[in-house]
C-alpha cells in the first residue's frame, strides 16, 4: 500500500511539471484543450495503479472465475425446495453442484422442516414420504405400472416406438422439433422434462446444449436408474447439465417461480389428477415460463361414441389414466391453472400443447 501511494505521488508531479512547463502553449483561447488534458491526466494514473495492483499479485488462483463457478452452482441449487413445506434446500455433502455426478451421496435440508433429503448413486430423492420405512401409499395403476422393472426396461425398447402406430405420435425426433417451437422464448434457461420416464427427451435436451440445466424427474426409481444407464453408455454426453430427480408431479420439489419451461411427453394422462399437477406446474414456472405437453384425444368420431364420458369415468376409477375428449378440455385445464396462450398441434388422436405463465 505504501509503495503504491508513493507511485501515484510521483506520478501526480510529473503530471504537474508537465503542466507548468506547457502553460505557455495553453491560453485562455485554447480552455478546451486544457480541459481535455486534465480529464486525461487522472485516467492514466488510475491504468497504472491498476497495472500495478496485478502485476504485484503473487496469487496464481483465477479467484473470479471459481467465485463465477460458485455462484453458477448456487444459482443451480437454489432451484430445489422442500416438497412438505415449500422452502429452500441447502446442498450438502458430496460434490456440491446440481449434475447427474453430483448427487450421490449428497444430501439437502430444510431449514424450516429440518427434514434431511438424501441423493443415492442415480438420483435425488426428493418425495414427501423419503425416508419413510414403514409407510407407503400406492398410486394409480397407471403409475405403478411404469415403476416396474419390466416396463421400465421396455419402454425405450418398444413400448415409446408404440405411440406412432397406436395414437399418431410423429416419434422423438420430431416431438422434439415441435417442442423447440414451442419454447423458443425460454432457451437458455432450465427445464424440467416431468415424468421422463427413462430419459428419452432429457438426454435430448441435454445434448442440444439448449438449456443451462436439464432436470429428468419421474417418479420411477426403475425409469430413473434405466436414464442413468442409457448417460454412462452415451459417449461426450454433457452430463454436467442434467441431473435426475424423483419427485410426484403433484407436489414438487422446486421454488415457486424459478423454472423457465416444463415438458411432459405422453404424460398427461397418466397422472392422477392432471388439474393438481398441472397447478403445480404453474406454480414453479417463471412469469413467462412455458409448458409443453403431449398426449392423445379421443375426440373426432369418437365425440359421437354413447356413453363415452361414463366410459371414461369407469377407465379412470380402475387404471388412473385420464381419457381426454377435446381440445377445449385441454385449454380449460391450461387456464384453471393460471395459465394462458393456451395453443396447440395434432396428427390423428396426438395432440401437443403449450401455455405460458402470464408475465
Amino acid at each position: 500500500m505504501v509503495t503504491l501511494v508513493r507511485s501515484l505521488s510521483w506520478v501526480g508531479v510529473q503530471q504537474s511539471r508537465m503542466i507548468n512547463s506547457r502553460n505557455w502553449v495553453i491560453n485562455q483561447t485554447q480552455q478546451p484543450c486544457r480541459n481535455t488534458l486534465k480529464r486525461l491526466l487522472p485516467l492514466r494514473v488510475r491504468a497504472s495503479s491498476t497495472v500495478f495492483l496485478q502485476t504485484d499479485s503473487t496469487d496464481p488462483t483465477p479467484t473470479a472465475v471459481q467465485n463465477d463457478e460458485d455462484i453458477n452452482n448456487k444459482k443451480r441449487s437454489n432451484i430445489l425446495a422442500c416438497p412438505i413445506c415449500y422452502e429452500p434446500l441447502a446442498l450438502t455433502g458430496g460434490e456440491l453442484g446440481l449434475s447427474v455426478e453430483s448427487v450421490s451421496g449428497s444430501s439437502l435440508q430444510c431449514g424450516t422442516c429440518k427434514k434431511t433429503y438424501f441423493g443415492n448413486e442415480t438420483h435425488l430423492e426428493l418425495t414427501a414420504a423419503s425416508g419413510t420405512k414403514n409407510y407407503g401409499e400406492p398410486m394409480p395403476a397407471s403409475t405403478e405400472i411404469f415403476r416396474t422393472p419390466l416396463v421400465s426396461f421396455l419402454y425405450e425398447r418398444g413400448w415409446r416406438q408404440s405411440f406412432s402406430v397406436l395414437g399418431g405420435f410423429p416419434g422423438p425426433e420430431k416431438e422434439f422439433d415441435l417442442v423447440q417451437k414451442f419454447i423458443k422464448p425460454v432457451l437458455g434457461g432450465n427445464i424440467i422434462d416431468a415424468s421422463c420416464g427413462s430419459g428419452l427427451f432429457s438426454r435430448l435436451f441435454a445434448k442440444s446444449n439448449l438449456f443451462s440445466l436439464v432436470v429428468a424427474l419421474d417418479y420411477s426409481e426403475n425409469m430413473l436408474k434405466q436414464c442413468y444407464e442409457f448417460i454412462q453408455q452415451e459417449e461426450n454426453f454433457p452430463k454436467e447439465n442434467i441431473v435426475l430427480v424423483r419427485a410426484d408431479i403433484s407436489r414438487l420439489p422446486f421454488a415457486s417461480s424459478s423454472i423457465d419451461a416444463v415438458h411432459a411427453g405422453a404424460a398427461l394422462h397418466c397422472w392422477p389428477s392432471p388439474l393438481s399437477a398441472v397447478a403445480e406446474i404453474s406454480r414453479v414456472l417463471r412469469p413467462g415460463g412455458v409448458f409443453v405437453a403431449s398426449t392423445y384425444i379421443l375426440d373426432g368420431p369418437f365425440s359421437f361414441f354413447p356413453f363415452l364420458r361414463n366410459i371414461r369415468q369407469n377407465t379412470r376409477q380402475i387404471s388412473g389414466s385420464y381419457i381426454f375428449l377435446s381440445q377445449r378440455e385441454l385449454e380449460d385445464l391450461c387456464r384453471a391453472s393460471g395459465l394462458v396462450g393456451f395453443t396447440c398441434v395434432r396428427n390423428g388422436l396426438f395432440v401437443m400443447i403449450s401455455a405460458k405463465k402470464p408475465n
